[in-house]
């Protein structure tokens, strides 16, 4: 007799397993879609579930979906700046750009929807999760400056690098992710050197950091 190949046990996933399965779905599909493009059954079916096992993971529908998506994909951003403060300052910030910008190019479409605005789902919870990412940066970055009070003009300039490369990330994708990541992701520490000089010119605190960089490199 021709034995039988046997049919693998059908395994029950656990509450956080199938919650997990459903975020990893809706993930996927943020990332190449804007965010009110993506329904329920899409997230269904990309998760090969019924309509209303989603609801009841997310009885709050979509809306919900997306803010735990939000959530899970701002988690993930958050650990790109995660770097053993070890070594030169702009070659640590060079490898957590390195990340970010790899998470830019992984999520492509989703990035821009999340950070554009604009979507039919945003709220005033969407844009603290946003904003909670660029202040969990800049904390990351006064870190490795080694600064535990920073003054007004030093906040003012890392949040505005931040934003900087927010804004040329969304360039860069709108640019069909040109010029090559490396490129770009020097051209910012460039830039991150640079601000910081401006700066400095009329804030001792940061005049001080420059200093230190120099002697750094």
């Amino acid at each position: 007799m021709t034995p039988q190949a046997s049919t693998p046990a059908y395994r029950r996933l656990s509450v956080e397993e199938r919650r997990s399965q459903l975020l990893e779905a809706a993930l996927s599909l943020f990332a190449h879609r804007a965010p009110e493009d993506v329904s329920l059954d899409d997230v269904a079916e990309a998760a090969g579930v019924s309509r209303p096992l989603v609801y009841r993971y997310f009885p709050g529908g979509k809306q919900q979906l997306y803010e735990a998506a939000l959530h899970s994909a701002a988690d993930e951003l958050r650990t790109c700046f995660d770097e053993p403060h070890e070594g030169p300052l702009l070659p640590r910030l060079s490898r957590a750009l390195d990340r970010y910008l790899g998470f830019v190019d992984e999520h492509d479409t989703g990035f821009s929807a999340l950070l554009q605005g604009g979507s039919v789902v945003e709220t005033s919870r969407t844009t603290a999760i946003v904003d909670g990412v660029r202040r969990a940066a800049a904390e990351h970055i006064l870190s490795h400056l080694g600064v535990a009070e920073p003054g007004p003009r030093l906040r003012m300039t890392i949040r505005m690098w931040i934003t900087a490369v927010e804004a040329a990330s969304l360039i860069w994708l709108d640019e069909e992710k040109q010029p090559p990541p490396d490129e770009l992701r020097d051209w910012l520490v460039e830039q991150f050197a640079a601000v910081l000089a401006v700066t400095a010119r009329r804030d001792a605190q940061t005049d001080a950091l420059v200093q230190a960089l120099a002697m750094d490199l």
